[in-house]
């Protein structure tokens, strides 16, 4: 006898090939085909985060976004970091916060300046008293066809945005945090099967990787846990604006559940690692993949 309530992740969303598409980095939502889902219309919350004051960078859009839901219906206030010219999908991450019953702070500002991370800090402690969660979410790549070929100012934005801010924000937030709070990176499949097209994106990943663990290890006696979250291929904006459209299309197809995921099937992971239900854990990586090892 079927139980009714089972869902196949294999059939659960589009196993259709992506269509041909490019967008100018950082990539906006509304360009995308098909749309990424974000949970908008499935996430539902229990409180898991009642009252906790969480900071996301990235939070206007992809993984950010749908966290900064979840995080909105758990109960938690939020506040999102995105770049200026992401405005019109923070407005609409905003949106959705809002009707979650929370008041949104969004801050925007370029992560590869060291003021502007402290001043992210600073900003969500004056605005929600505190800061109990610390998503360090953001993250720039870009197609390189060889080593050879990787270009100096853009290798230094992919190591500002993924490594510098990372070491920035959480230098300025640990000492704002409380026991029982805890930081949670953004990883990747990347950090252990690294593309030679992504080769300084992956390299960035794999950093965080240890960045998290030593970290853990550090902040545990203090009650604050670290833990990273890895993604596999998930469709957001910045896959249209990586620089590779004609990969585009079989995106995703290469993991063992022979589609792309979603970002709204990322955000119970970042949620269980920021409630009380993960309070033995740190130091961990959780692998979101499709079925692909990390």
């Amino acid at each position: 006898m079927l139980n009714e309530r089972l869902i196949d992740p294999t059939t659960k969303h589009t196993t259709d090939r992506f269509p041909r598409q490019e967008q100018a980095p950082p990539g906006l939502t509304e360009a995308m085909v098909p749309l990424p889902d974000h949970g908008e219309q499935s996430y539902q919350g229990n409180g898991r985060l009642e009252g906790l004051r969480t900071l996301i960078t990235g939070g206007d859009s992809g993984i950010g976004r749908a966290v900064a839901i979840a995080f909105a219906r758990e109960g938690a206030r939020v506040a999102i970091a995105y770049l200026p010219e992401e405005r019109p999908d923070a407005e609409e991450t905003a949106s959705w916060i809002t009707d979650a019953g929370s008041d949104p702070l969004l801050l925007p500002g370029d992560l590869r300046s060291e003021a502007h991370c402290v001043e992210l800090i600073e900003h969500t402690e004056q605005a929600f008293g505190g800061l109990d969660v610390l998503v360090l979410n953001a993250a720039h790549q870009r197609d390189r066809g060889g080593i050879e070929s990787v270009p100096s100012d853009d290798f230094e934005a992919v190591m500002r945005v993924n490594l510098f801010a990372p070491v920035f924000l959480a230098r300025a937030a640990v000492p704002l945090m409380e026991p029982g709070s805890s930081i949670i990176t953004t990883a990747s499949i990347q950090a252990t099967e690294p593309s030679p097209a992504l080769v300084d994106y992956a390299m960035t990943k794999a950093a965080l990787v240890a960045f998290t663990k030593a970290l853990a290890e550090e902040l545990g006696p203090r009650g604050i846990r670290v833990n990273a979250v890895a993604p596999g291929p998930i469709w957001t904006p910045l896959i249209p604006s990586t620089g590779w459209p004609d990969k585009i299309t079989d995106f995703g197809k290469n993991t063992p559940l022979g589609r792309a995921g979603q970002p709204a099937e990322l955000a119970p992971a970042y949620v269980y690692l920021a409630s009380d239900d993960a309070s033995y854990v740190s130091g961990a990586v959780l692998p979101v993949t499709g079925g692909r090892p990390f």
